[in-house]
């Protein structure tokens, strides 16, 4: 099977960066559309669809590989080699950040940048780490959506939109959750809120934009400021949005944020 056919990966564009684009739990490339058009023309650009979402070859799941973070980072790493030109920028919203993260650890000088959307390393909190829940928070959760995926896809995904006065966009990601093969998703759950991913951000080296909403309960500032304080190099633009998708609800300010990164602080990459 090929690394196209297995991810949907597919290619715009061309410049002298690679930009590529990875969307996080219950979602697909779709999520990008709002703000990848603006880098098309100027960059290449590479999305993809994680598999078990989106229109990725279903066939291609396996549940031993995709048990932790890994199979997923080694697919990515597979999609740079193949369909990256260049310095690579890659940005990830959420779990996919921290794939995209372990994947520029598998494989040094693959990734030369992170742009992250609301990432978060790990969701549960810790002696000296901020991450929002406890773990029996996240034994609940995950709890209810085993139970009942397509209630908790219901209940849940407008809560992680936010932006109640944009009730479009909590209904587009309740049919992008409800879109999901309900096992793998619920497999995928698992993996992405009890994942800890603190060591492989703190080793990474290339410059980092964490893009943080104001007001955010999957991944609440105090992460990103962790993040800022135990990468090398990184930098956190606050965005004024509720909610976890600013790349839907706020795509302008995405793209804002993400040009300033690539013209500044990644502008060595395209010398």
């Amino acid at each position: 099977m090929s690394v196209q056919a297995r991810n949907n990966v597919v290619v715009k564009g061309q410049g002298p960066l690679t930009l590529v684009f990875a969307h996080g739990f219950g979602c697909d490339q779709n999520m990008w559309r709002l703000v990848e058009p603006a880098f098309a023309g100027r960059y290449r650009t590479v999305l993809f669809d994680m598999v078990g979402c989106g229109k990725s070859d279903v066939s291609a799941y396996d549940a031993e590989k995709y048990s932790t973070l890994a199979g997923y980072a080694r697919d990515i790493v597979e999609i740079i080699r193949e369909f990256g030109e260049g310095p690579v920028v890659f940005v990830g919203h959420s779990v996919g950040a921290m794939a995209g993260a372990m994947a520029a650890n598998l494989s040094p000088g693959l990734i030369g940048a992170h742009a992250m959307v609301g990432p978060s390393p790990s969701y549960i909190n810790d002696l000296d780490y901020p991450g929002g829940f406890t773990r029996e928070d996240i034994d609940a959760l995950l709890s209810t959506l085993e139970n009942n995926y397509l209630g908790w896809s219901s209940a849940m995904a407008p809560s992680i939109m936010g932006n109640p006065e944009k009730p479009e966009l909590g209904a587009e990601l309740t049919n992008s959750f409800c879109q999901t093969d309900p096992d793998i998703a619920k497999r995928f759950a698992r993996v992405t809120f009890l994942s800890d991913s603190r060591a492989d951000v703190r080793e990474l080296s290339g410059p980092v934009l964490v893009l943080q909403s104001s007001d955010d309960f999957i991944a609440p500032r105090a992460v990103g400021e962790y993040l800022t304080g135990v990468i090398a190099d990184c930098r956190m633009v606050v965005i004024e949005n509720e909610g976890h998708c600013p790349h839907l609800s706020q795509p302008a300010a995405c793209i804002d944020a993400i040009q300033t990164f690539l013209m500044h602080t990644c502008g060595h990459l395209s010398a």
